[in-house]
């Protein structure tokens, strides 16, 4: 630990140059712009219903303490409230008719008290509601959209792998006519967004009868020119003597590829890898379009059950998004020292 200390606490000579004082500033600015968010989410799906609609806002998942008051069927929540006289006395709220609450005292509820809410605070304290991740799971179907979810990932990046890969093993290390047209063709898909091709897309799978399955999802996006052009450029840095000497030792071109291309672009693909999951993970748009069947929902159209026409249930929303970020994040924080490799033996800038 001190020799992190250090590190982050050196500086221009032995005082303060203005210079770190600016980098210091930039660099918590950037933390707290690229964290802030997250924190703030995983937080806020902690939170009730009533914390949620607070305004303005905390941090914290605050709730409104409650007590037993005898003659009452319900906990009733807990105000400071300021009496007329300028002391403060800890009331217990029975109902409120329009800017006057009644109050209680909790320990003689026997009198009734009229308070002013703008004379009240509530008595809060910090507890996690817990029931928004273990609900979703009892009494809505988000396990099956777990495991649709986990599959079309899953297929999609190994087929996005396979398809991808062979496709940059031909145009990096197969000579022949218009090789570099078809790469062009390929980089000029990428202008060209999803919203443009949705409906060839609709109809290619509705003539393969692939609507409402899960490969109607998987199969349409395996192709991706990113993964072509960054496999590409890596398959480029690996020697042809070492394809020349298989082929001296017989090997198919089918074993130059899986023995020797394969294993010698594992970072590249642990990018691509990583890419694939992203953007399958995360895919809303093509779900909804293909998928009818409540139970097929992937994850990220499944959420969008607990948005009602007049109610949204942000507790549940907030929470199971926490609980779909897991799984992007721990493949990052596994496969991210890929990155830096991948990316700079592929050629990118």
């Amino acid at each position: 630990m001190s020799a992190v200390g250090a590190f982050l606490l050196r500086r221009r000579g032995r005082g303060w140059h203005w210079t770190d004082v600016v980098t210091w500033i930039w660099l918590i600015s950037g933390v707290f712009l690229m964290f802030g968010p997250a924190v703030w989410l995983v937080f806020s799906s902690f939170k009730t219903p009533a914390a949620l609609a607070e305004f303005p806002p905390s941090f914290l998942p605050y709730v409104t303490e409650q007590a037993d008051v005898s003659g009452y069927d319900k906990p009733l929540p807990l105000y400071n409230v300021i009496m007329p006289d300028g002391s403060t006395r800890v009331l217990a709220e029975v109902r409120r008719i329009g800017i006057i609450g009644q109050m209680v005292d909790p320990k003689q509820p026997g009198e009734i008290v009229k308070a002013n809410i703008k004379d009240r605070t509530p008595v809060r304290k910090v507890e996690f509601a817990g029931g928004n991740y273990t609900e979703p799971f009892q009494r809505f179907d988000f396990f099956l959209f777990l495991r649709n979810s986990v599959f079309v990932t899953v297929a999609a990046t190994a087929i996005t792998l396979l398809v991808n890969s062979m496709a940059a093993f031909a145009l990096s290390k197969y000579q022949f006519p218009g090789r570099t047209a078809v790469m062009l063709m390929i980089l000029a898909t990428l202008m060209v967004p999803l919203s443009v091709i949705v409906v060839p897309l609709y109809s290619v799978i509705g003539t393969l009868n692939l609507f409402d399955s899960l490969w109607g999802v998987i199969l349409p996006t395996v192709a991706t020119p990113t993964g072509v052009f960054l496999l590409r450029q890596y398959m480029l840095t690996i020697p042809d003597e070492l394809i020349d000497a298989a082929r001296m030792d017989k090997a198919s071109e089918w074993q130059i590829y899986w023995r020797i291309i394969l294993p010698l672009s594992a970072p590249a693909l642990a990018v691509l890898a990583i890419f694939s999951v992203v953007w399958r993970w995360n895919d809303f748009l093509w779900p909804l379009i293909v998928l009818s069947r409540k139970e097929l929902y992937t994850l990220q159209v499944g959420l969008n059950v607990y948005a009602g026409e007049l109610n949204v249930q942000w507790h549940y929303i907030l929470a199971m998004t926490v609980v779909s970020m897991i799984p992007v994040v721990l493949i990052f924080v596994f496969l991210q020292r890929f990155i830096t490799t991948g990316i700079a033996g592929s050629g990118l800038k």
